[in-house]
């Protein structure tokens, strides 16, 4: 292919210039009124709609008014263009052919999803309509092109998904790969209908584990850890996502189990000996060697075994070490508070996520599932649903509360197009990772296990502990133990007609769940 321009001065002349809109000079996209405009300018301005101050359509306005710089219309601010798509005529950013975005990923979609016969699989179908009516369709179009020339890519997949080549069900999904385009995939098919609904971690537990056992060298080893995996982790996983469901940590102990159990059956065959004639001596041993972290690990494994007489029932295993975090003190506390609530260069979701932390005593996994309907107005008074009763709201954190559910992040594209969850995430119907939030909390000075433990304190100071296990949905005994620790009783409890909250009291009406 031979190229437009004989030197790179000509390059330089004909196809670069100084953006009007941002004053960097890059390729030309176009000419408009007020000069040549680059790429990424003119995508901004293009995608830009509302209401035209000129002439009070309700259109794109990509231009700019002169004087006041107000972002006007095509026809108020006199472009020689237009941007109208040639298909649906709705106007916005064109593609090849003139097209919108929409139109755009329809007819990408269309073409991936055909089962041969010109049109979409009809098993596909719901998962098409999913796609094609995301809120931004260029989410969708970017999606397709990610790692164009790697195997394996999402488009790929659903042109293989298209031709049948791919079972629909979760035991396909497992053994492809790249793991994490097919787990996206395998979400959007169960958002859809078209799998049935599995707890995320299940999958991601089911997906690793052939994967580590093909890793084991020694074929006794690999049958152990199997029949372990089988018997004992996977029975307990689908009982934890059957009662609510599965967080990261738990998925996380999950792997860990099996991981620690790999490594002593290993840690044993370097002794010479096995699991079957594994001694006390042993065991001594390995809790000598290894950290508390390890040997917890490690304790299901064991108890597994020596139930399964797969070793000596009589082996006795070391009593575990529990280890209490120091908590913030509660001036730390309340300067925390004091920060979330005012500094407004926080990112609003990690303020509201901190502030129900050092409030309520919530741990993250339980504040990423809190979804619209767990907030309450009754009037002017806002309530937050943790237990029963639920808990008032502060009127500084309800006017933050209101302000972050108007303004929720991660509602554009396919993922979570009418998500519920009070923090949606990006994957598809989850909402945002308690890890990931914990991460960025730490980075705005919040640490989540010494907040926590100030948050609960400072209540059972202030309230009876049964009051306070209901309220914020702790054990009664977990209370009990930390209003001990406080040198507090349970006699200050008097129950009556009403519920104390750890805001105050309240009476037990529902009121109205925000919408």
């Amino acid at each position: 292919m031979t190229r437009p321009y004989a030197t790179d001065e000509q390059y330089e002349r004909w196809f670069m210039a100084d953006c009007c809109r941002c004053g960097l000079r890059r390729h030309k996209a176009g000419t408009w009124p007020d000069g040549y405009v680059c790429r990424t300018c003119s995508d901004r301005a293009v995608r830009t709609r509302g209401t035209c101050p000129g002439c009070g359509q309700d259109r794109a306005l990509p231009g700019l008014r002169p004087g006041d710089g107000a972002a006007i219309c095509t026809t108020c601010a006199g472009f020689s263009q237009t941007f109208d798509c040639s298909r649906c005529g709705f106007e916005g950013k064109l593609l090849r052919g003139r097209l919108c975005e929409r139109c755009t990923l329809t007819d990408r979609l269309t073409a991936l999803l055909d089962d041969g016969t010109g049109r979409v699989r009809p098993a596909l179908v719901p998962l098409f309509d999913l796609l094609v009516t995301m809120d931004k369709p260029g989410s969708g179009l970017a999606w397709l092109d990610m790692r164009r020339r790697q195997l394996g890519n999402a488009s790929q997949l659903l042109r293989r998904l298209g031709l049948g080549e791919i079972p629909l069900t979760h035991d396909a999904f497992h053994e492809l790969q790249p793991w994490r385009a097919a787990s996206h995939l395998e979400e959007l098919l169960m958002a859809c209908g078209v799998l049935p609904a599995v707890d995320k971690h299940l999958c991601s537990f089911q997906r690793w584990l052939p994967g580590h056992l093909a890793d084991i060298a020694e074929p006794e080893h690999t049958k152990t850890i199997r029949l372990f995996a089988t018997w004992h982790v996977l029975p307990g996983l689908r009982a934890c996502a059957e009662r609510s469901h599965i967080t990261p940590s738990i998925r996380r102990f999950a792997s860990e189990q099996i991981k620690y159990a790999t490594a002593f059956l290993q840690w044993l065959g370097e002794r010479n000996t096995t699991l079957a004639s594994c001694g006390q001596v042993d065991i001594d041993a390995w809790f000598a060697e290894n950290a508390e972290h390890a040997r917890t690990r490690l304790r299901g494994f064991l108890n597994w075994a020596m139930q399964g007489r797969h070793c000596r029932r009589s082996l006795a295993i070391p009593a575990m070490k529990i280890s209490c975090r120091p908590a913030l003190s509660e001036d730390e506390r309340l300067a925390a508070l004091g920060s979330l609530l005012t500094d407004t260069e926080i990112p609003m979701r990690l303020r509201v996520a901190g502030v129900i932390v050092l409030l309520y005593a919530q741990p993250l996994s339980r504040v990423v599932r809190l979804t619209l309907n767990d907030v309450i107005r009754d009037g002017d008074a806002v309530l937050l649903r943790l237990g029963e009763p639920p808990s008032p709201v502060p009127a500084p954190v309800a006017a933050l509360l209101l302000e972050h559910i108007t303004n929720r992040g991660n509602m554009n594209t396919a993922t979570n197009p009418a998500s519920r969850w009070l923090f949606p995430g990006r994957r598809t119907g989850q909402p945002l990772g308690p890890n990931h939030l914990s991460a960025l909390l730490n980075k705005v000075g919040i640490p989540i296990a010494a907040a926590r433990g100030a948050a609960i304190r400072q209540q059972l100071l202030e309230l009876p502990a049964p009051v306070v296990a209901d309220a914020l949905d702790y054990h009664d005994k977990t209370t009990s133990r930390l209003r001990n620790e406080t040198c507090g009783t349970w006699s200050r409890y008097a129950p009556g007609d009403h519920a104390r909250s750890p805001a105050g009291w309240v009476p037990r009406g529902t009121g109205d769940t925000v919408q």
